[in-house]
């Protein structure tokens, strides 16, 4: 089946093999790396569910044992992605889909193992998260794919779908718990990972079946040289704060919820109810934005939505600053927390996970542009400068999403420290603000006042110093 399923020879940018058959091809590819790579980031947030199943009384962890829960995962999904990416393109896509749908069986299962027996350390449960991280390592796999099959012309679509249905993951999962919560109630978290188990075998079974392998390779000597591109490091940064945004609050929306609905005067049960019932509405809205952030940047280009979507996240974390320190002024301690302040919460939030969730998509399609562009300064064939192109993007793809999920481990930690040192969440927000602004100035300085992306900035090589082609 291995061999059936091999393409040896793939050029997208071939109009009319693309009318004959290669946009057949080539959807049928997206859209299964697209369902495992829903599942794989469901199961990447799985532990953002389960801590709303555990009550402290019970499992003895506070908000900020659960935010570090929450930060392990992050965290290993940010370190594996670079070798997801790799891997992934060494061995194809369809073999890598259904290896790692498999994998992610082990962490779903081990987590119905460990919330049946509360009173276990908090280790087990790093443990247990730290492989669910893997989830969001196959995202940046499933990105490569989608980069790899689709000309030029519509990869900022392709990647922003991608992007965009793999993220809904995180909404999706956050449903399915808030449906076992409303109708099952504390005592039946299994039912969320059972759910799953099923998903991640229908999902590896589906890619085994109607994917092929286009096989390329990227190795560390590709990513040396895209990491002397100043371009790379600039592109990673906006996409720390956008995607470190996302990831990082579809984590921690519902513990912020349901510490303050708690702080409120809830019992546990009624605030994790709510929580899950406004939680899933940011990731989802987000996810949508993000298949809206590539199509604008196709049509308008991604240095300049990107600008405007990191401004309209100024005004959000603004907002969360204001309403966040408004409350340290007012609150007195043992005061319940405000209407006004969980709107304003609620409200700053979701802003956030929608212009974040937009911005993602209108970053990654710098990626493919840049190298486009750079690669016409090479003396080689067009088939040749493309797969320069290729395999730099995809290169950088994997190294950009790792860099940003990174993001998502500094929100996580730093509301764990604002809990423990202030008792709020007004010093983190100051911290996230404080990077929407530099990330903001970067836009505008690099990639709309004077971009071209053929010249060479600071720290970038000329392109004739590069890796020959034939690597």
């Amino acid at each position: 089946m291995a061999s059936t399923r091999r393409i040896l020879d793939w050029d997208p940018e071939d109009a009319a093999a693309w009318r004959n058959g290669n946009s057949r091809i080539a959807r049928r590819n997206l859209i299964w790396s697209i369902a495992t790579a829903h599942v794989a980031f469901s199961i990447w947030y799985l532990w953002s569910v389960m801590v709303l199943f555990m009550p402290q009384a019970v499992y003895g962890f506070t908000t900020g044992d659960k935010l570090l829960i929450g930060a392990t995962a992050s965290l290993v999904g940010a370190v594996a992605r670079i070798p997801y990416a790799m891997l992934g393109a060494r061995i194809g896509g369809r073999n890598w889909a259904v290896f790692s749908s498999g994998v992610l069986l082990i962490p779903t299962a081990g987590t119905i193992v460990l919330l049946s027996h509360p009173g276990l350390p908090l280790w087990p449960y790093l443990i247990c998260a730290a492989l669910t991280g893997f989830g969001g390592a196959n995202y940046s796999a499933s990105l490569a794919t989608a980069e790899t099959f689709y000309p030029q012309r519509l990869k900022g679509f392709a990647l922003g779908l991608t992007g965009g249905i793999a993220n809904l993951g995180s909404a999706t999962i956050q449903a399915v718990g808030l449906v076992v919560l409303a109708t099952a109630g504390h005592e039946a978290p299994y039912l969320v990972c059972a759910v799953y188990l099923v998903l991640l075998s229908l999902g590896g079974l589906g890619a085994a079946l109607f994917m092929n392998n286009l096989h390329y390779r990227i190795d560390m000597s590709h990513l040396k040289d895209v990491l002397k591109v100043g371009d790379s490091w600039g592109i990673a940064m906006l996409y720390l704060c956008c995607s470190g945004s996302f990831l990082g609050f579809a984590f921690a929306f519902g513990q912020v919820l349901q510490h303050n609905f708690v702080a409120s005067g809830q019992s546990h049960g009624h605030a994790s109810l709510h929580a899950a019932e406004v939680a899933f509405t940011g990731p989802l809205l987000g996810s949508v934005a993000r298949v809206v952030g590539g199509k604008l940047s196709d049509r308008f280009g991604g240095g300049r939505v990107s600008l405007t979507l990191l401004s309209c996240m100024i005004l959000g974390g603004g907002l969360l600053v204001t309403v966040s320190t408004h409350d340290d002024v007012t609150r007195g301690e043992g005061d319940p927390v405000t209407g006004f302040t969980m709107a304003g919460y609620i409200i700053g939030f979701i802003a956030l996970f929608i212009f974040s969730g937009a911005g993602k998509g209108a970053v990654y399609k710098l990626i493919p542009t840049i190298f486009e562009a750079r690669s016409r300064a090479l003396n080689v064939s067009d088939a040749e400068r493309r797969h320069w192109a290729r395999v730099r993007s995809g290169t950088l793809i994997g190294f950009a999403g790792a860099f940003g999920a990174l993001g998502g481990v500094g929100i996580n930690m730093a509301l764990r420290q604002s809990y423990d040192r202030a008792g709020s969440e007004t010093p983190a927000f100051w911290v996230f603000l404080g990077f929407y602004v530099a990330a903001a100035v970067l836009a505008w300085a690099r990639y709309v006042r004077t971009y071209d992306p053929t010249v060479p900035s600071a720290v970038t090589l000329p392109v004739a110093a590069e890796v020959p082609v034939n690597t």
